[in-house]
């Protein structure tokens, strides 16, 4: 078995029309998607990890003519996760249809890069995998932005991490804030991207929960 990384960017800045609604709002932002299902009707599951206030979308959600149905299932702070059962939408039916075709099982989190794309890790046989790049709908792009051998075990740390996340733990690896003695702060790694200090502190802590709870085996 292998496993391909690959980043996916719809045409239209989402996989289905709920998705794409949430992806124009201004007042959250998509962080993951933490599981993926399709039924035979055509309709799917997807349950979203947010950044924001559920109260934000809940108006829209309700309102949406493309929903089933929808349910609030955990709210901290300035996150939730919100569970959509959607009726059939595009590239979303088109993806579930060509993953089931080859067999491939789709590794989660799923995480939203910053150009509304979605990152995930697809593991099946390598011919397998390959068709499935080939055939990838028209309105869809893909990026393989890494290949190798597929272990039941393997840790996959990097497909853990959101795009943000891994964003601020490369910065702040190369600027030397986990050398000893550290050699730069949150500020500094806050000025580099243009973010504030807090936000870099809870991209670290966040990023450094996941990875050392992969080594709880």
């Amino acid at each position: 078995m292998k496993y391909f990384t690959v980043t996916l960017l719809p045409d239209a800045g989402g996989v289905h029309p709920v998705d794409r609604m949430l992806a124009s709002r201004s007042d959250v932002e998509r962080e993951a998607l933490l599981h993926v299902n399709a039924f035979n009707d055509g309709t799917g599951v997807m349950v979203y990890r947010i950044r924001g206030r559920y109260r934000a979308i809940a108006d829209a959600l309700d309102a949406h003519e493309e929903l089933v149905s929808s349910d609030l299932l955990y709210e901290e702070n300035d996150a939730f996760h919100l569970y959509v059962h959607l009726r059939p939408g595009e590239p979303a039916g088109s993806l579930m249809m060509l993953f089931q075709r080859y067999a491939l099982m789709v590794d989660t989190p799923i995480a939203f890069t910053e150009r509304d794309g979605l990152r995930t890790t697809l593991i099946g046989s390598h011919e397998m995998l390959r068709r499935a790049v080939a055939e990838m709908p028209d309105s869809v792009s893909i990026s393989v932005e890494g290949v190798g051998r597929y272990v039941p075990d393997d840790l996959h740390i990097r497909s853990r991490l959101t795009t943000r996340q891994l964003e601020v733990v490369e910065t702040a690896v190369e600027m030397g804030y986990y050398a000893v003695p550290r050699r730069t702060t949150h500020e500094e790694i806050a000025r580099r991207l243009g973010c504030a200090p807090s936000t870099v502190n809870e991209h670290l802590r966040k990023a450094e929960s996941r990875v050392l709870s992969q080594l709880r085996r």
